[in-house]
């Protein structure tokens, strides 16, 4: 951390004067602004899908969609045509109005939340002066942690309304996942609100003039990037899909329109942690380090909305290299990463930011701020060393049991599998011949080398 991006009059440039550029836009100005983010939506989820596909084609040797559009950049639309052209089909026994709102309930807050997503400067639009953002709040970082938590009620309302055992398992897991993970990508969020002084995302933005927080702020950007893939149910963290283990999971009774519903929702979902960790991290609209000063008027009009995309472009990326590079984890992994891993380094970083924060705005001596910083460190550094010693322990407990099963098994036949009746027991029902038990008399023998069968009458 530097003195200049700990000096308090950062707090000061990022402080709620930000809001007085909203709520004087006229009505129509807000309803272009809002069809805008809707239509950007749709366009990038489109886009998103034919990235996926045409990407991880490539990342295994192989082309992706190339037949329908030029390029095959048709192809996600006519799939959407596709599956809403489908029969719909509702299963007998299930909540018929759970059913069908679940997938209403897990798309709409994914939208909500991108309305507070600063994309530009102020701009002039058909002669009004306006932000390039639909409304800004106070705390309108909580908002999207707010919507973030709604969307997962779709999931696991339409994981019970299915009445499927594996709807349910996968509606089950989605819930757990999500608070897992919704924890420390709220606490990444407590770092940037210590160091902006302020919950609004266009003061958040302002704050990062000087350096952005994904520098400033490494562990909470690092983490966040992990959270958001736990967050949105992507590979490797698709559990409450996983279709190797639950089938299709809480979608697993879906089809036609209601199960575009879900996969809308999933994109945008995409989108909106995307966006917001150029909002909170990458300095959302304001141009990279060093082309300021290169371009001139590179923060201001519409070309900051050109930096913002290419910097959404490159998080999106990223879903994109992991799905194609990880395989999917175990649950039990998923949930010691989040719970034993990302949590606790969490707490202990942003006890240190708050710390650190404090004596800067108290204007204590440098050498004392050293001397706190280089405590941590110590610290951070033995916690890693005794965790480190810890997982070399647990992997030698686990080879040394794998190794008692393997002699086991060898010398036990019945270890380790479900029980079965015996070999000599007549297999009714079936023409197959009846094993000889090792000491039957020899005259049992004989009648069986005869071609004697059981058949069980």
């Amino acid at each position: 951390m530097t003195p200049a991006a700990l000096d308090p009059r950062v707090a000061h440039l990022a402080s709620e004067e930000t809001l007085s550029a909203f709520g004087g836009d006229p009505w129509w100005i807000t309803t272009i602004k809002a069809l805008g983010i809707f239509v950007f939506l749709m366009l990038c989820v489109l886009m998103m899908i034919m990235a996926d596909r045409k990407v991880m084609g490539r990342m295994q040797q192989r082309h992706g969609p190339n037949r329908m559009g030029p390029l095959g950049l048709l192809q996600s639309l006519f799939d959407g045509i596709k599956l809403s052209l489908k029969e719909d089909l509702i299963p007998r026994g299930v909540d018929r109005f759970v059913y069908i709102a679940a997938p209403m309930i897990a798309a709409v807050p994914a939208f909500i939340a991108f309305s507070v997503i600063p994309i530009g400067p102020e701009v002039t639009m058909f002669g009004v002066t306006t932000p390039l953002q639909l409304t800004d709040l106070p705390i309108a970082a909580l908002v999207v942690l707010a919507t973030a938590a709604l969307g997962v009620y779709g999931f696991v309302l339409g994981g019970w309304a299915s009445q499927s055992p594996y709807a349910l398992l996968g509606g089950l897991r989605a819930s757990a996942q999500v608070i897992s993970y919704e924890i420390a990508m709220g606490l990444s969020f407590v770092a940037v609100f210590i160091m902006s002084g302020t919950l609004t995302t266009s003061g958040i933005v302002e704050s990062q003039r000087g350096l952005w927080f994904a520098v400033l702020l490494l562990p909470s950007f690092l983490i966040y990037l992990v959270t958001m893939i736990g967050e949105t149910n992507r590979l490797p963290f698709d559990l409450a899909e996983g279709e190797g283990e639950i089938v299709g999971g809480f979608m697993t009774e879906y089809g036609s329109m209601k199960f575009t519903m879900f996969f809308l929702a999933e994109y945008v979902n995409m989108c909106t942690v995307a966006a917001v960790s150029v909002t909170l991290f990458l300095g959302g609209w304001l141009a990279p380090p060093g082309i300021a000063s290169l371009v001139p008027g590179a923060n201001e009009g519409w070309l900051p909305a050109l930096w913002w995309l290419l910097k959404f472009a490159c998080v999106m990326f990223l879903f994109i290299w992991a799905r194609g590079s990880l395989p999917r984890v175990r649950y039990d992994q998923l949930m010691k990463l989040g719970w034993k891993v990302l949590i606790p380094i969490q707490l202990v970083w942003i006890t240190a930011v708050a710390v650190v924060r404090m004596l800067v705005l108290e204007d204590a001596s440098p050498v004392v701020i050293a001397l706190v910083v280089a405590a941590f460190t110590v610290a951070t550094v033995a916690a890693f060393a005794a965790w480190l010693r810890h997982v070399r322990r647990e992997r030698a407990e686990e080879a040394r049991q794998r190794a008692e099963n393997a002699r086991r098994s060898h010398a036990e036949p019945a270890f380790g599998g479900f029980p079965v009746p015996p070999s000599t027991a007549a297999h009714y029902g079936s023409s197959v011949l009846a094993e000889p038990p090792r000491t039957a008399p020899a005259a049992a023998a004989d009648r069986n080398k005869k071609g004697e069968e059981v058949t069980g009458a």
